[in-house]
């Protein structure tokens, strides 16, 4: 448990061993089924107004540095401490774009960039195929996909 807190708040783990941080997994899984707990969701609700696929795009460079540098990566923990991390920012990418998508697009901005759904679907679904790949490619999809997102958020702001 202890490493798992500690890879969430972004510890050098290189020095650990990869059986110390499942077992820590394991039993914060197991304290999870048994304590209570309780969700909170928020990005936000208000809405506070402040909205920017840069969000996103600093998320999915991660994914993209990742992806870089794990041919280079030799060791088991390291890479696999990699896969975890680029696998948590793609769900942070997501969750950035499904933010942009519902909270700060209306209806006026879809009359206007007829191609905005489709844009949004395939840069998600790109976000999720970096997380079945380390290639590269597959992570630059993804950032040419935001950056025609922020074209339109851009012009959209220009509107106001």
């Amino acid at each position: 448990m202890v490493a798992y807190i500690l890879l969430l708040q972004n510890y050098d783990l290189h020095y650990l061993n990869g059986s110390v941080i499942i077992f820590g997994m394991n039993v914060l899984s197991f304290f999870s089924k048994i304590l209570p707990t309780q969700t909170a969701y928020a990005h936000c609700d208000l809405p506070c107004g402040v909205y920017d696929p840069a969000q996103a795009r600093i998320e999915a460079e991660s994914v993209m540095k990742i992806m870089e540098k794990y041919a280079g990566f030799h060791e088991h923990e390291q890479k696999w401490r990699g896969i975890f991390i680029k696998e948590q920012r793609a769900d942070v990418v997501k969750h950035h774009l499904w933010v942009l998508w519902t909270d700060y697009f209306k209806p006026e901005h879809l009359e206007k960039f007829p191609n905005l759904h489709d844009l949004f679907w395939r840069a998600t679904k790109a976000a999720g195929d970096t997380k079945k790949s380390v290639d590269p490619a597959v992570g630059q999809k993804l950032l040419d996909l935001i950056d025609e997102i922020d074209e339109i958020f851009k012009k959209t702001k220009q509107a106001k």
